[in-house]
């Protein structure tokens, strides 16, 4: 069956992968194998961006993220599935676009403003976290990658990304596609504070964490602040228990949790132990095959080795292109 294109995306390997990441993209991800042609990048040199003074734990981190992948769905006799330093392509791209990318450009991303902001300047004061951007565009173009699913937040970066490859076809002729976006239906995942979820903020369920730890962050999750006792009064659309009801119940159940919390009739602690139960049982298989996963670690290994050879044919292509056109 002919495909509809070819997509790129990717994650840091930071730490352990959480509901934001499963709901957010991995899930869209699996299901779009059958109908693209998909590449996934665990991008550890970006992980060095802002965590280059500590890098002991980056190769386990490699492996839990492939972990998650694979539990979570990805299968690589339908995608390819690789280590972004696997493939030094990456590398030559990066600089060659570097040349032909406005520092201005990079200034104004939207998210290099907010983690500077976030993290200070100690650890975003190196070239490489204002070249992120640079290094993203080559990620994604040196594939030809078409589309590339991603949350609302990543869209200033796929923009910058378009203007690079535009950039570079204006220079030296048209050898890059201008990739697209594509939007998950849960983009954006609360956090047990009420924040996006993310590691920096320290609010995440992991997809390694076992069920008696997602019970207990359930538990001690944020609500809506002025619904203090069961018979108060709540504002499920400000709620962010709400949100995970919504993605893990029916619309007939979502509908009546919603009069039922706003009437008083339901409370916290009961809305968040059905949110519980419902989350653990979405979660099982993911649980039961990343326990398989850790205990067949060559497998997991032996998966990165085959999709870097893969994606090494597709990305030596693509520079041999470059190269020719920038008359190098």
């Amino acid at each position: 069956m002919a495909k509809k294109g070819r997509i790129l995306s990717g994650h840091r390997p930071t730490g352990q992968l959480h509901l934001g990441h499963l709901e957010g993209t991995l899930r869209t991800w699996a299901s779009l194998q059958d109908d693209y042609e998909c590449f996934f990048e665990i991008a550890d040199w970006h992980a060095l961006t802002t965590g280059f003074e500590d890098t002991s734990m980056l190769r386990e981190n490699i492996e839990q993220v492939a972990i998650d992948w694979l539990a979570a769905g990805l299968d690589p006799q339908r995608s390819v599935l690789f280590v972004q330093s696997d493939v030094k392509e990456h590398a030559e791209l990066h600089l060659l676009l570097s040349m032909v990318t406005p520092v201005s450009w990079l200034e104004r991303c939207p998210t290099y403003k907010e983690q500077r902001d976030q993290i200070g300047e100690e650890k975003t004061a190196g070239y490489g976290f204002l070249g992120y951007p640079v290094l993203q565009a080559a990620d994604i173009i040196i594939y030809k990658a078409n589309t590339v699913p991603i949350g609302k937040d990543q869209l200033p970066h796929l923009e910058l990304t378009r203007e690079i490859a535009r950039r570079f076809n204006n220079f030296y002729g048209e050898v890059f596609p201008e990739p697209q976006a594509m939007f998950s239906e849960f983009a954006l995942v609360p956090g047990t504070d009420g924040r996006k979820m993310s590691k920096s903020y320290g609010n995440t369920i992991d997809l390694a964490d076992k069920p008696e730890e997602i019970e207990q962050k359930i538990r001690k999750m944020f609500t809506d602040p002025s619904k203090i006792y069961q018979g108060d009064a709540g504002h499920p659309e400000e709620c962010p228990v709400f949100v995970f009801q919504g993605m893990y119940n029916s619309k007939e159940r979502i509908e009546a949790i919603k009069e039922a919390c706003a009437t008083g009739e339901l409370g916290c602690v009961d809305c968040k132990a059905e949110v519980t139960e419902k989350l653990l049982e979405a979660l099982a298989p993911v649980m039961e095959r990343r326990r398989e996963l850790e205990a067949d670690r060559d497998l997991v290994r032996d998966v990165l080795a085959r999709g870097a050879q893969q994606a090494r044919q597709v990305a030596a292509a693509t520079m041999e292109e470059v190269r020719a056109a920038m008359k190098l």
